[in-house]
């Protein structure tokens, strides 16, 4: 799949002209699987409601459903129908650090079992990459974020890297560059404070 260079817009990162959201848009609603550029890395993503097009992504990940996967939004309010309501201490606890680079362990509600795996809480992040934010507002809410890899290699974070190992199993790349982050991001268990990978 070619991706065509794009001008530079704020921050640095190359944002999505019109046609390229509608395309992408596109393939989410049919149930197709993207690689987009997050915080370290590139990830994969695909519609949460979706079980058949989140099975397929796990399957091409060779990541087993039990684990859960991340969910990436432009805002809280977008995280809403599948969390638990915070109380006002716990809700400022997790803004302080979003949008930013820091996954937050939520305890679920309605959230799919396909989507948090065998916990009860489910892995949520408000993103600062302003293209995988603007694709969220475009989307309307959530997207699965999964680094772009196969089980036990590391994930792609050129999109030479992602072409060369998952492109033609990626229903849409969408091309831009990665935030700052060096490693992907913090994982923190909001019950308990622990920190269940570092960034």
């Amino acid at each position: 799949m070619r991706c065509e260079r794009q001008p530079e817009r704020r921050y640095g990162i190359k944002l999505l002209p019109s046609w390229r959201r509608r395309e992408c848009l596109r393939c989410l609603r049919a149930g197709g699987i993207i690689a987009y550029p997050t915080e370290a890395v590139f990830g994969l993503g695909c519609d949460p409601w979706n079980e058949t097009a989140v099975r397929r992504l796990l399957a091409l990940k060779r990541r087993p459903v039990s684990k859960g996967l991340i969910l990436i939004a432009a805002s809280l309010e977008q995280l809403a129908p599948l969390i638990e309501l915070l109380d006002s201490a716990s809700r400022t606890r997790v803004e302080a650090g979003w949008p930013g680079p820091l996954t937050w362990l939520l305890p679920a509600r309605r959230a799919p079992a396909w989507l948090r795996g065998r916990h009860d809480t489910l892995a949520v992040r408000v993103t600062a990459q302003p293209l995988a934010a603007e694709l969220c507002r475009a989307w309307g809410g959530p997207l699965v974020s999964t680094s772009a890899n196969v089980g036990g290699h590391p994930p792609a974070r050129t999109l030479l890297a992602l072409r060369r190992r998952l492109g033609g199993r990626v229903d849409y790349i969408v091309p831009g560059r990665l935030g700052d982050a060096a490693r992907p991001t913090e994982i923190r268990d909001l019950a308990s404070g622990r920190i269940v990978r570092r960034a």
